[in-house]
């Protein structure tokens, strides 16, 4: 991805230094800033309080910090605890569990075989959002006006995406493509992450608010509706930033397909269907508060929400398979049966 006319990555890392360097997402898109990070215990921390977010870039940075691990003590007892450590950071993300047993197991024979399965993962989550941009691309016609929620552009995986990357792709090959850009709430991803992103690569979009989907597609302005995953079961249902089952109903009810685009590292064999999922549950905090920078710049946070309030704050729901028309994966664009045969 270019900024600023440079080519970034979100997430990468310095094998002589043992460190890891990544966009520092809670900045963004009032401040673009690389964070350095020395140690696996950093490294779990960015993912934990978010630095970095969506699921393969939660995949490659929990890759690299079990590297870390390796490279800080090889001793079975100090990186099977780091392990857990990493693993604790975003309990729903499948991609982050695929990296670190990956690396684990590498690092079982050899450091060096940790740092390198560590880097191939982070590279073939590249390739493989690359692929789904062109299999993405073919399910797009000339000016077609595309919902998305949450924020799954090339700033949630390593390069490319996986729901932005057909839209790209499409804008590359000269169709127009125009986004209607979920606000996201409580973070605000969309509004913040999305929004930036389709600027930065000069595509029509607008935001709308999280509520105002139903209006739009009422009034037949939305096309279609792509969103990204955080873990996919085998029988087709997806967890995904919460607010997507209200689009996916939404979308069943107006007769607008519903697309998941997503990697197949993002399917969870070990999940019959969305029910066996784990749902993180977030501060309460992230709903009552918003942060920003004020007329100098400066970083701030203030209250949204009634003194004495407390929330409830679910990072993700689950959409069952039935109201999804196709999974963009690297594998093409596939049907919820085709998941159980790969």
């Amino acid at each position: 991805m270019r900024v600023s006319n440079q080519e970034y990555r979100t997430v990468w890392n310095n094998v002589e230094l043992n460190k890891v360097y990544m966009i520092d997402q809670t900045l963004l898109p009032f401040k673009f800033e690389i964070i350095e990070l020395n140690s696996f215990e950093d490294t779990a921390k960015a993912i934990k309080d978010m630095i970095v977010r969506g699921a393969g870039a939660i995949g490659a940075s929990a890759g690299y910090a079990m590297a870390q691990a390796f490279v800080q003590n090889s001793d079975l007892t100090f990186v099977t605890k780091a392990k857990q450590i990493i693993e604790s950071t975003r309990p729903t993300a499948v991609n982050l569990f695929y990296a670190t047993s990956k690396v684990f197991e590498a690092g079982l024979i050899s450091v060096d075989n940790a740092i390198v399965m560590a880097r191939s993962i982070a590279d073939e989550d590249a390739d493989s959002c690359k692929l789904i941009g062109e299999y993405g691309n073919d399910l797009i016609k000339n000016k077609q006006r595309i919902l998305t929620h949450c924020n799954a552009g090339w700033l949630a995986f390593v390069d490319y995406g996986s729901a932005l990357s057909p839209v790209y792709a499409a804008h590359k090959s000269g169709k127009e493509p125009f986004v209607y850009v979920d606000e996201t709430r409580p973070r605000g991803q969309g509004a913040r992450l999305t929004a930036w992103e389709l600027n930065e690569n000069k595509v029509e979009y607008r935001i709308i608010a999280d509520n105002a989907a139903a209006f739009y597609m009422a009034n037949g302005q939305i096309d279609m509706v792509i969103t990204g995953a955080d873990r996919i079961a085998r029988n087709g249902d997806t967890a995904n930033k919460i607010g997507t089952l209200e689009k996916a109903i939404l979308a069943k009810e107006f007769d607008i397909p519903f697309y998941v685009a997503a990697p197949i590292s993002t399917i969870d064999k070990e999940s019959p269907s969305g029910d066996s999922f784990i749902i993180e549950e977030r501060s309460d905090e992230e709903l009552l508060y918003h942060d920003g920078p004020d007329e100098k710049g400066i970083m701030r946070k203030i209250r949204m929400a009634s003194p004495g309030s407390k929330g409830l704050n679910p990072a993700f729901d689950v959409t069952p398979h039935k109201y999804i028309n196709g999974f963009i994966t690297n594998k093409g664009v596939l049907q919820a049966n085709d998941l159980r045969n790969l």
